[in-house]
């Protein structure tokens, strides 16, 4: 779980800004909260962040994307990091760019910390936390690095910094040296933040193709029951040779796809294959759906003849539905969770995750919207819900509406958000161009 994420001098967000899930004091929705009891405290497992265009939300997100990527990809030799700074001011262009994580893994908090630029990793630190306790287990700064006193004498360790280009987080090359200290941490970005992306696509849709899955029943109970008109999910088989991909493509599957192994195709039409290797052949299935009919039976659609929204739908369901299952730790940011989507739709999700919700969920969903009658306290508590604003300078600030002092359990926050008490809606300017002219005529000339 994210406990806290700190970000300074990344695109529109200037200023150090702090995500905190840690809950506040207030009492309401209480019993879904889950708790870490060896550190006394709770965690928010959702959090939304509201505001208008350009205001910073997807800034944040990518920040979120960047570390991930930073970490688990990591970089090539002689390569820029792909270092967005705050360009509205020309002090902010030359400051490096600085991310700091608080993270539960395996119920133990770690702190993970960098600063970066274009041209290296300026420093680097990992933190263990325990309940009365704090352990530095590295700290890099200006081309050195020391280890906490347990950790000195381990040659693997010093033969890995070593190796650890200047461009390169030494979180990263450890792990890619088998170097298995610090593993835990390099794992949660890599197998539990999942980043959803506006016009991303769910990836591993091969289950909905397997009967036999867990999610493959879920989805298709579930799905009649979002009025998107589907009745279920199936499976369509295709000729290898139909499948509209260039010749060198299809050469490079055949010879690629080994014997059980799966490869995922999302076409341009948004049709979603997987092709597997079956007894040496080649074996190609298309995700379809099917609509009832009023004879009884079912009509077959492909995944492109659907609306945005139902694609939508078949996309952010299985998300829902591994936040909620049993046992998850999975953390989910999702960028404009409401795309395609309509409000109440949007919210029957929400309310369905956080039903699941107990003292001992360690899953987490952070999404950012437009969507202002998600703004509603019956839903989320006044510390899950922030708002991004764009200030004049043009940098991003990030609030919780757990700091105004105003904002009582029983207000009706969306209203005084809509009338910008609370900031983060767009600063409109009529232009006189959609104005009548002094001599009372339209822009059209129409008197």
């Amino acid at each position: 779980m994210i406990i806290s994420f700190s970000v300074e001098n990344w695109m529109s967000i200037r200023d150090s800004v702090t995500f905190s899930m840690v809950a506040s004091r207030e009492r309401q929705h209480g019993d879904r909260l889950p708790k870490l009891g060896k550190y006394n405290i709770r965690v928010l497992p959702v959090a939304a962040i509201y505001g208008g265009n350009a205001s910073g939300k997807t800034n944040f997100f990518k920040a979120l994307s960047f570390a991930k990527m930073l970490v688990v990809k990591g970089t090539q030799p002689d390569s820029h990091l792909a270092v967005e700074s705050f360009r509205l001011d020309n002090a902010s262009i030359d400051k490096p760019s600085c991310f700091a994580f608080e993270l539960l893994i395996d119920e133990t908090i770690y702190a993970f910390s960098f600063s970066v630029n274009r041209r290296a990793i300026l420093n680097e630190k990992l933190v263990v936390i325990t309940s009365t306790s704090e352990r530095v287990l590295y700290s890099r700064q200006d081309g050195k690095i020391t280890f906490d006193d347990a950790l000195k004498k381990d040659q693997f360790l010093q033969f890995a910094f070593k190796g650890t280009r200047d461009n390169q987080l030494f979180l990263t090359n450890s792990v890619s040296q088998k170097v298995d200290n610090f593993r835990p941490v390099y794992d949660w970005f890599k197998d539990v933040l999942e980043l959803v992306a506006p016009d991303s696509r769910f990836e591993p849709f091969e289950h909905f193709l397997d009967e036999g899955h867990p999610l493959y029943a879920t989805m298709n109970q579930m799905l009649p029951q979002l009025d998107t008109g589907i009745a279920h999910l199936g499976v369509e088989d295709i000729p290898f040779e139909h499948i509209p991909l260039p010749d060198p493509m299809k050469l490079m599957l055949q010879e690629d796809v080994k014997e059980g192994t799966t490869v995922r195709l999302i076409m341009d039409k948004s049709d979603r294959i997987i092709i597997t290797r079956k007894d040496g052949t080649l074996v190609a299935k298309k995700l379809v759906t099917y609509h009832p009919k009023t004879d009884g039976t079912n009509a077959k659609f492909d995944i492109r003849q659907e609306s945005d929204g139902s694609q939508r739908v078949i996309d952010l369901l299985p998300v829902f539905l591994e936040l909620a299952a049993l046992g998850s730790k999975k953390v989910f940011v999702i960028d404009e969770v409401d795309r395609s989507l309509h409000t109440l739709l949007t919210r029957h999700l929400l309310e369905a995750y956080l039903a699941s919700c107990s003292a001992d969920t360690r899953s987490q969903l952070l999404l950012t919207t437009h969507d202002v009658l998600l703004m509603d306290q019956q839903l989320l508590r006044r510390d899950e819900m922030w708002v991004a604003e764009r200030k004049p300078t043009g940098a991003s600030t990030l609030v919780s509406f757990a700091e105004y002092k105003d904002v009582r359990y029983d207000k009706d926050i969306r209203k005084s958000y809509l009338q910008g008490r609370l900031g983060g809606i767009p600063r409109l300017l009529l232009s006189s161009h959609f104005a009548e002219t002094d001599e009372g005529s339209s822009v059209d000339g129409v008197h």
